[in-house]
């Protein structure tokens, strides 16, 4: 007979939690990740003011522009570095389980890689430059935006992410001072 302040103890049932959903694997994470940046990085070589394209170069070399403007040399130096920080930051967030956190970190990063490319045909190809402007404002909200959901999914991704949102700043500075020292060449904007 069991003494009446005995309770039978219950066996301890492990509480498993389900499996986080799957990474993606490295090879789809890879493909991604270099179909998403290389469309983007197209789209820019298409529009840069470079030698290919002397029409392009002729029109931003006469824009009047402040005296920080880097040398061509410097935006040909800095582009590939913040594109290989989105790479790898990008790699990192596919490689993490899916989730929330993780498809809203991923989609910011998708935005911010498409929006390179969309801002160099709005401001080098149309010429758009106080549109180019607000474009350029406008990343450097994704960017911030994006830095933040990847921290909650992988720290190093955000940490790569942290030099694009610094350069988008510097940027928007600048075409906001080109586009206020060139209001006759916003050709598209004055359509």
């Amino acid at each position: 007979m069991a003494h009446p302040d005995h309770h039978p103890v219950a066996s301890p049932v492990p509480a498993h939690a389900p499996p986080p959903p799957p990474a993606l694997s490295r090879t789809a994470a890879a493909l991604i990740v270099v179909s998403v940046l290389g469309v983007s990085a197209a789209i820019g070589r298409r529009n840069a003011p470079d030698p290919s394209h002397p029409r392009t170069r002729r029109w931003y070399k006469r824009l009047d522009k402040p005296s920080y403007t880097p040398p061509d040399a410097v935006f040909g130096a800095v582009w590939p570095v913040l594109e290989t920080g989105l790479a790898v930051g990008g790699y990192r967030l596919l490689r993490q389980p899916a989730g929330p956190r993780r498809t809203s970190a991923v989609g910011l990063w998708l935005l911010n890689t498409a929006m390179v490319g969309g801002w160099t045909e709005i401001f080098f190809r149309k010429r758009a430059l106080r549109s180019g402007a607000v474009v350029a404002g406008t990343m450097v909200a994704t960017g911030g935006a994006y830095v933040a959901a990847a921290a909650k999914v992988d720290r190093p991704a955000a940490l790569l992410g942290v030099p694009f949102v610094g350069w988008l700043g510097f940027a928007t500075l600048l075409a906001t001072r080109i586009s206020a020292r060139n209001p006759d060449s916003d050709a598209a904007d004055a359509r």
